[in-house]
């Protein structure tokens, strides 16, 4: 079968299409025939810097569509040719990947398989930061970073179906603010405010009659943690899902937390599916519904053939991207 490796860590370049024996799934596992495999962040750091890469050779993918080609040993709940959405971890970029049986999830009726590629990651992602983790109360303002991407695309709709009185975003160019105004956002702050870090608190202070907001949802750590944390209403919270900016790890403690009350917390997918599987399939059967029913849609905003991953990294690694980016492997 095709798949996509990388031997070295490098740019777009590095990734190749490599000829390789069809893997079969081990014990509590199932492999995929893959329709759609979805393209993430996390994999460019994987292919530039080796984020959570064991072993060279390596082959990225977190998350995939398509349909269920064989059952390891004790699985149930599934039948082979069932289309399905899965997160696989690694090893999305291919024509079959294996997936453990935990984070294979039926599709909802009327949800396609190319739709079904943009779930895995961002859907139970933005359902635990508005809910589970972010727990947002009918009335409450939001502030999300990286407002026109993936995640962000889905989170201002979500939150507005939650009850927001307002959702603000940040992004990094006005063509970006368009787009997110269109997906939910009632207010768009456009700049690199991890160069500049006290515009950002500013604009939210600015935007919100110096009050704050009370949920900020923060994927880029670094100087815009500070300065979201700085931008929190009384009693406000924070929720890290990310580190855009690849900045050393801050501490937080009495000094930040105590004179407003203000909480922080933290989220990853790819943590709770090895930790808390079975919550994770959880958050996703609620996230998934609400595609289901047209609360959220996901727009796929550029798609490559499998061969051309290379591309799909490069348009993703220019900031230039909005929504979802898919490859079509079948």
């Amino acid at each position: 079968m095709r798949a996509i490796e990388l031997e070295e860590f490098g740019g777009p370049e590095v990734l190749k299409t490599v000829e390789v024996e069809v893997p079969a799934p081990g014990p509590g596992q199932v492999s995929i025939d893959v329709a759609y495999a979805g393209v993430n962040y996390a994999e460019l750091k994987a292919r530039a810097e080796g984020y959570r890469v064991e072993a060279l050779p390596h082959r990225p993918g977190l998350e995939v569509s398509g349909r269920v080609r064989a059952l390891g040993e004790g699985v149930t709940g599934l039948a082979v040719g069932q289309e399905v959405a899965a997160l696989t971890g690694n090893g999305g970029y291919a024509e079959v990947a294996v997936a453990d049986a935990a984070t294979v999830f039926p599709l909802p009726a009327g949800v396609d398989l190319r739709t079904a590629a943009t779930l895995p990651t961002v859907l139970p992602t933005a359902q635990a930061l508005v809910h589970a983790v972010g727990r947002l109360v009918p009335g409450e303002t939001v502030l999300v970073h990286g407002a026109a991407g993936g995640v962000g695309t889905v989170l201002g709709p979500l939150a507005q179906a939650a009850g927001a009185a307002a959702v603000y975003g940040t992004v990094s160019s006005p063509a970006k603010a368009g787009f997110a105004r269109d997906h939910g956002y009632d207010e768009v702050f456009t700049g690199d405010f991890e160069q500049d870090p006290r515009a950002l608190e500013k604009a939210v202070r600015a935007a919100t009659g110096g009050r704050g907001v009370d949920l900020v949802l923060d994927p880029v750590g670094g100087e815009t943690l500070k300065a979201s944390l700085a931008s929190l209403a009384v009693f406000g919270r924070l929720v890290s899902f990310g580190n855009a900016s690849a900045a050393e790890p801050w501490r937080v403690g009495q000094p930040e937390l105590y004179p407003t009350g203000v909480s922080v917390s933290g989220w990853s997918v790819l943590h709770l599916a090895k930790t808390a599987p079975d919550a994770l399939r959880a958050l996703a059967e609620q996230a998934f519904a609400k595609v289901a029913d047209g609360t959220v849609t996901l727009p796929v905003t550029a798609e490559f053939p499998l061969d051309q991953a290379s591309e799909a990294h490069r348009l993703m690694g220019s900031r230039t991207s909005t929504g979802k980016l898919l490859l079509k492997v079948a």
